[in-house]
């Protein structure tokens, strides 16, 4: 075997053990999830990993801002014109809590209950909304968060089903 020949063999078995630790530690959590310096507007609880309030996830909007965000704007039941609505994606959500469940309930200020399941957070673009046309959302507004379906992108999101999946004043995941 030739020296060179060796020397690339080592740096492919070097990159490779690099990029195995890399995915142990990401997959372990080794960012720990921060404390919430702010006014807590969301916790999550149930089948998770990542907590920072004993066995619960607590965010502050702070929080929940430096997720990556997204925006769409989309037609829905509740306001006359379509509405572009910002947040972090609700699977990123999940990914910062480490979810292990299959079944989300999520629970308004006003203790109304839906029932997500998390192949919806995959399947589609579903967004933890906190801004309304860019503006924050207070709770008369169905504020401070809004649980919202990109409804215009796929016609079966039209329907009763997952209109009754999003959530206004959402305040906690459960998840199991």
């Amino acid at each position: 075997m030739s020296a060179s020949f060796r020397a690339v063999r080592l740096g492919a078995c070097w990159a490779r053990a690099i990029a195995i630790g890399a995915f142990a530690l990401s997959a372990a959590g080794a960012h720990a999830l921060d404390k919430p310096t702010g006014r807590v507007i969301l916790t999550i609880e149930g089948a998770i990993s990542q907590t920072n309030n004993g066995p619960l996830a607590q965010f502050d909007m702070k929080m929940l801002e430096k997720l990556p965000q997204h925006s769409f704007s989309t037609q829905t039941p509740w306001y006359p014109d379509p509405v572009t609505f910002t947040g972090p994606l609700l699977r990123d959500v999940l990914a910062a809590v480490g979810a292990k469940g299959s079944k989300i309930t999520a629970v308004a200020l006003n203790d109304y209950k839906t029932e997500i399941p998390v192949e919806d957070a995959t399947r589609h673009d579903v967004i933890v909304a906190h801004l309304m046309n860019n503006r924050p959302m207070p709770v008369r507004e169905k504020g401070p968060l809004f649980i919202i379906y990109p409804f215009d992108t796929k016609a079966e999101l039209r329907s009763e089903l997952y209109y009754n999946r999003a959530a206004w004043q959402l305040n906690a995941l459960r998840i199991r």
